[in-house]
C-alpha cells in the first residue's frame, strides 16, 4: 500500500506538505497522521487519486500547505551565479549542474519544479518558469528514480565518509601506540 500511495504522489519531494518527501507523507497518510489534501503539487487530481485508493472522500487541497501551481522548472541566472553550490545540495533529484565557483546549469529535463534551491541561493540568481509544454516534465516514476539514486548515493557517501574516518583514527592510534 504504501508504495502504491508514494507513486500516486508527484515525487517532487518539495516538503510543502509538511513532511520531508513523498514517501514519508504517503506513510503518515496510512498511519493517519496526515490528511490525503497535504501535497500542492499533486492538486486536486493527486487528491482525488489517493481517495480512490483509500476508499474515503476527496476533498478541496488544505490551503494551508500552499496553492497547486502550473508545472515548472528552475532556470539560473547564469551571469549572476557565484557558484556556491547551496542549490545542488538543496535540490532532491540532482537536476543542477556545477561546481564550486563556477557556474551553475539545471538540467530542466530532470527538474521536478520543487523550489528548493531557491531559499538557499545567496544572490536570488534562481526563479521558476511555467513550462510551455506540462508533458516535457519528468514522469513521477523517473523523478522518484532520480530522488532514490541520489539518496543511494548520499547513503554511500557518507557511510564512505566514516570510513575514512575510522582508518584515519586507526593510523592515529598506530603513531601513538609504535
Amino acid at each position: 500500500m504504501l508504495e502504491v500511495l508514494n507513486n500516486i504522489l508527484p515525487q517532487t519531494q518539495c516538503g510543502q506538505c509538511s513532511f520531508k518527501g513523498c514517501r514519508p507523507y504517503a506513510q503518515a497518510i496510512i498511519e493517519g497522521e496526515a490528511d490525503i489534501n497535504q501535497c500542492p503539487p499533486g492538486g486536486d487530481l493527486g487528491i482525488s487519486k489517493i481517495a480512490q485508493l483509500l476508499g474515503v472522500e476527496s476533498k478541496p487541497l488544505n490551503t494551508q500547505f500552499g496553492e497547486h501551481k502550473p508545472k515548472s522548472v528552475a532556470i539560473i541566472d547564469e551571469e549572476m551565479c557565484i557558484g556556491c553550490v547551496k542549490c545542488i545540495a538543496a535540490c532532491p533529484v540532482d537536476a543542477i549542474l556545477g561546481a564550486a565557483k563556477f557556474m551553475h546549469t539545471v538540467i530542466v529535463s530532470e527538474c521536478t519544479g520543487c523550489e528548493l534551491c531557491i531559499a538557499p541561493c545567496p544572490v536570488d540568481c534562481i526563479t521558476m518558469q511555467i513550462l510551455e509544454n506540462p508533458n516535457r516534465a519528468p514522469s513521477n516514476l523517473h523523478a522518484k528514480q532520480r530522488y532514490d539514486a541520489r539518496q543511494q548515493r548520499k547513503e554511500k557517501e557518507a557511510l564512505d565518509k566514516a570510513e575514512r574516518l575510522r582508518k584515519q583514527k586507526e593510523r592515529l592510534v598506530a603513531m601513538q601506540n609504535p
